[in-house]
């Protein structure tokens, strides 16, 4: 689906001058959030795709794009609707393709998949590869975790929600594909790794450090600890397992990482144990809004991670 020359131009911006090309239009210019992007995604010149832009605003009574410094952002009116244009522009491009039968080497899309900083390091590889070879018009965003919690699939920040999935919106679909668990981790030669770990010489051994993105100074295992009337001491957090590696790497620190971070803790040289403690499981799985359920393209995303998770967790199993 694209938007044509003619279509750019020439109509007024009132309601019954509205047609599908301005919402492919808006969907568009709200993803690249330019101007001279957009017009590239839509076979447009760059003064045409600026008339479709002022038709926008004049339809929806709203700026949509304003600059900030070098660069546009969306209106708060524009993230508002963002979501509605997106789904209705998916709709419409169910509503004419041929079903079961697209070609995914046709289709031209971009993806937005939020998770763990892991998430782009142990799938990225293969997922960009697989993108390559069999839907080479889709391009994939990794966003990573936000300290806040906001409707992200909902709003159509983000297509696909990778990790542990806590959201409890009635309209998310969520997928569980297996759980996973949590290690210790310290450098090599750390005192904690002498001898046996108990309790209470893991709590009392040594300073913890937290990965944690909202920037807790506590969590599942401060709980078991506590659940033994033990206390371990928590120093810092930062905000990436990537970073924390980096700490752990060079001090006497202790920190956590699941099955997703043992390939870059071995990159780093560190070494993990098991926590001596009951901890909850974490569920791993997809999350996705309902209006991306019955399209291909996003169903062939939603295929390729299952397959890689899949993979990654016989792995580990």
């Amino acid at each position: 689906m694209r938007v044509t020359q003619s279509a750019s131009s020439g109509s007024s911006g009132s309601s019954g001058g509205l047609d599908l090309n301005l919402l492919v239009a808006l969907d568009v210019l709200l993803e690249e959030q330019s101007v001279q992007r957009a017009a590239h995604r839509l076979h447009l010149s760059e003064p045409a795709m600026s008339r479709t832009l002022g038709r926008i605003r004049k339809a929806l009574g709203d700026p949509v794009l304003v600059r900030a410094g070098r660069r546009m952002v969306p209106t708060p009116h524009a993230l508002a609707v963002r979501a509605e244009v997106s789904a209705v522009v998916e709709r419409a491009r169910a509503l004419f393709a041929p079903g079961r039968d697209t070609d995914l080497r046709t289709v031209t899309r971009t993806f937005t998949i939020l998770g763990h900083d892991a998430i782009a390091a142990l799938y990225g590889a293969a997922l960009f590869a697989r993108a390559a070879q069999e839907a080479p018009g889709i391009r994939i965003r990794f966003l990573s975790e936000s300290h806040v919690d906001a409707p992200f699939l909902r709003q159509g920040t983000a297509d696909l929600e990778v990790g542990v999935i806590d959201s409890t919106a009635p309209e998310v679909c969520v997928e569980t594909l297996y759980e996973d668990r949590m290690v210790g981790i310290v450098r090599a030669g750390h005192p904690l790794l002498e001898g046996e770990l108990t309790p209470k010489r893991f709590a009392g051994s040594g300073s913890h450090l937290l990965v944690s993105r909202r920037g807790k100074l506590h969590g599942p295992v401060d709980a078991a600890l506590a659940e033994l009337g033990l206390e371990r001491r928590v120093v810092g957090s930062v905000g990436t397992l990537p970073a924390s590696m980096f700490v752990l790497r060079d001090t006497d620190l202790i920190g956590l990482t699941s099955s997703w971070g043992l390939p870059m803790a071995a990159a780093f040289g560190l070494v993990t144990f098991e926590v001596p403690l009951e901890l909850p499981p974490l569920p791993l799985g997809l999350a996705w809004h309902p209006r991306h359920e019955a399209d291909p393209a996003h169903a062939w995303l939603r295929g390729v991670v299952r397959e890689l998770m899949g993979d990654r967790s016989a792995a580990v199993a």
